[in-house]
């Protein structure tokens, strides 16, 4: 299993690339992180925000393949403990299907990718920064494998 995290935006500071890669580098072959960066759509005054959400979508939507179980980050998605997301990741490695986590730009996530979305997941009611939530989700993810495994990475 591959999990994808598809993310709108492009040119993080050194710091996100840095902690991002510090826990995918971890993760197990058998349970990689690929990050798939979609760009941001282009802003300008005579547009609303749905228009540019449903461009950043249509290239979100590109990047998901038929087969892949999609999860989008969403405020009005579960909220998991570790131990939670621990199971879910057992879970997505028993359907054998790859994992597609969905990040939308400032503007959020477009409708459709909502709709094509097998789950919705809340990392938090608050709102993060998009460079942070990266090197959240990349630890998030490595804490929740080493639940799978007994490794000492988590202790409770």
């Amino acid at each position: 299993m591959k999990i994808k995290l598809i993310a709108v935006g492009s040119k993080m500071p050194d710091w996100v690339t840095q902690g991002f890669n510090q826990y995918t580098q971890r993760m197990p072959r058998d349970c990689a992180v690929e990050l798939i960066e979609i760009p941001l759509a282009k802003r300008s005054k005579n547009q609303l925000a749905e228009q540019w959400k449903d461009k950043e979508g249509q290239q979100i939507l590109k990047a998901i393949d038929a087969t892949d179980w999609v999860v989008a980050l969403e405020v009005q998605g579960k909220n998991w403990s570790t131990q939670q997301l621990a199971g879910q990741l057992t879970q997505w490695q028993q359907m054998g299907n790859n994992v597609a986590l969905l990040v939308g730009g400032p503007d959020g996530l477009s409708s459709e990718c909502l709709a094509r979305a097998n789950s919705k997941w809340s990392l938090s009611a608050l709102t993060l920064p998009h460079p942070l939530v990266r090197v959240l989700l990349a630890e998030t993810l490595y804490r929740a494998w080493s639940v799978t495994v007994n490794h000492p990475y988590h202790r409770e």
